[in-house]
């Protein structure tokens, strides 16, 4: 599915719509799941939830939640089919990558304006990985977390990717700005009080009971300037953690858990390039949300 090449529209604009705890069956009744315990067919049911997303013809990409092995498939298997749907950008794994834990570990590359100076060159880049479901070390309770193989993963690509940008003859602040996508909320989600997030709190942060690192990580590259999660339906705020903004999506589902009075909601980022003198388009100037 690469030949659909992501990039800057020619208003120097990217737009990204994050759409989180879709909730989604097939069955008459979908009590928790988007292909939960009332997905009767796996296959039907994605394919009606990204129906949306085909039929608007814009490129799409997607990561799985905790709840999507709950059907007749396997997350191997949902996956498997999201990346056979149209117009999706998703991918099973990264290629060059024998070992590596879940599935949905990828990064996409957003070029420049086409016609500028950067038009083959990514000027942002976005990474999406699997958090996972459920503990499987019996020791340990609770969801899952981000392992060491995809960290690894994230590390070499992040590094390999600075390293192309710096090398490119092209004037560009180093590192590019990277955005980061997955379900299941980080522990440092925990650490913000009412004096320093924007946005709503409305339930408790329920991330892994263990701490994988993966936040220390992202710090150490350098790269990543925001990472947007679903999981909690009731949190949609976002916070500055060590230079990283870390924000919820917001519960988008009607048959999921909500809070009455409270819409339904998605998160949308607007990435924005700064004009050049020569009134064209360089590099992003800003990230907004």
């Amino acid at each position: 599915m690469g030949e659909k090449k992501l990039r800057f529209g020619t208003d120097g604009q990217f737009k990204i719509l994050q759409v989180a705890d879709m909730h989604y069956a097939d069955g008459k009744t979908t009590p928790y799941n988007i292909f939960g315990f009332d997905a009767t067919n796996g296959a039907k049911s994605l394919i009606e939830a990204y129906a949306p997303a085909i039929a608007s013809n814009i490129p799409w990409a997607a990561v799985l939640g905790n709840h999507d092995q709950e059907s007749d498939l396997s997350r191997e298997v949902v996956m498997k089919h999201i990346v056979g749907l149209k117009n999706t950008l998703a991918q099973v794994n990264p290629l060059d990558q024998d070992v590596i834990d879940g599935f949905g570990n990828y990064n996409l590359e957003v070029a420049g304006v086409e016609g500028s100076g950067f038009e083959n060159k990514s000027v942002l880049d976005l990474y999406f990985l699997d958090s996972g479901d459920y503990s499987t070390v019996p020791s340990i309770g609770g969801y899952g977390w981000i392992k060491p193989s995809q960290q690894y993963w994230f590390e070499q690509t992040s590094a390999k990717l600075q390293k192309a940008y710096i090398s490119k003859p092209l004037p560009q602040k180093a590192p590019v700005p990277r955005l980061a996508y997955f379900h299941i909320p980080l522990p440092e989600f925990a650490s913000f009080d009412s004096s320093n997030f924007t946005g709503v709190r409305q339930e408790d942060i329920s991330s892994a009971s263990v701490n994988s690192g993966f936040f220390t990580t992202m710090v150490a590259a350098g790269d990543v300037k925001a990472v947007f999660t679903g999981h909690d339906h009731l949190n949609d705020f976002c916070g500055e953690l060590t230079g990283i903004n870390l924000c919820y999506a917001g519960g988008f589902g009607y048959h999921a858990y909500g809070k009455a009075g409270w819409d339904q909601r998605a998160r949308v980022v607007v990435a924005n390039l700064e004009k050049t003198q020569k009134g064209g388009w360089g590099a992003v100037k800003s990230i907004k949300t």
